[in-house]
């Protein structure tokens, strides 16, 4: 769980990373953002309580937290010489920042995924705190995730659409053509979608530790206390400055 401040200031965090890491499309962004803004918020990121971030605010959290491994990752690809020539620091952003968009749910009144559990037995006995809404059609959250960016007229690379798309890695069986290549020519050209589930998949496993530790009342290990952050602007400061600014030096 998080507190209603910490809530408060993962979406003020969230709404400045938006204007700040895409300025060229941040209208579009911003206007998705808008209207959806009272649910987005305060939305979980999985319906069950031992899957990571089922709570109010867990998304949004959940978002930060990916973005944040992104840089992670690619520092540690960097580090070993891997080729990243084929994306940038602003396309990985954007397909961490909107790889689970779907789970906010269709753009329509009570069009959300995930409805507060009214059944105090699957709570208490199955740990779904949130049931699935039955009133919109089934959906893959990677399809419906480019469906509301699409919608909303936020353009994308195919780089961005393709992370996107198949960010669970080999979890989900349509993505395995592109994990599982036959030949030289049908192998990803691009290192970001393998990126992005490394960060997806750390972030979610810290998330389910924290919940773990928390119901077993366990003490978290000491960590060495991070730099604080930096504030910064989109003017006077290059692409590359700007994302050096934002994840501080390595």
């Amino acid at each position: 769980m998080i507190t209603a401040e910490q809530i408060e200031k993962n979406w003020a965090e969230f709404r400045d990373r938006v204007n700040t890491l895409f300025p060229d499309r941040a209208d579009k962004l911003n206007e998705m953002y808008d209207y959806f803004e009272d649910r987005i918020a305060m939305m979980p990121a999985a319906p069950i309580a031992h899957y990571h971030n089922a709570f109010p605010g867990g998304y949004i959290d959940h978002v930060l937290r990916v973005m944040d491994c992104s840089k992670l990752v690619y520092d540690t690809w960097e580090t070993a010489e891997g080729d990243l020539s084929e994306f940038t620091m602003e396309e990985l952003m954007f397909a961490a920042m909107h790889h689970d968009l779907g789970k906010v749910g269709f753009p329509v009144d009570n069009g959300e995924i995930y409805q507060e559990n009214d059944s105090e037995w699957h709570i208490k006995n199955q740990g779904k705190i949130y049931k699935i809404n039955p009133n919109n059609p089934f959906t893959m959250v990677p399809d419906l995730s480019l469906y509301l960016l699409h919608t909303f007229g936020v353009k994308m690379s195919w780089e961005e659409y393709l992370a996107i798309r198949i960010h669970d890695g080999i979890y989900a069986d349509a993505n395995k053509p592109y994990f599982i290549s036959r030949t030289e020519e049908s192998k990803l050209r691009t290192a970001m979608p393998h990126i992005l589930h490394q960060a997806d998949l750390m972030a979610a496993t810290i998330e389910y530790q924290k919940y773990r530790n928390e119901k077993n009342n366990s003490v978290a290990p000491v960590t060495k206390p991070k730099k604080p952050g930096k504030t910064i602007s989109a003017s006077d400061v290059s692409v590359d400055d700007m994302f050096k600014d934002f994840f501080g030096e390595k």
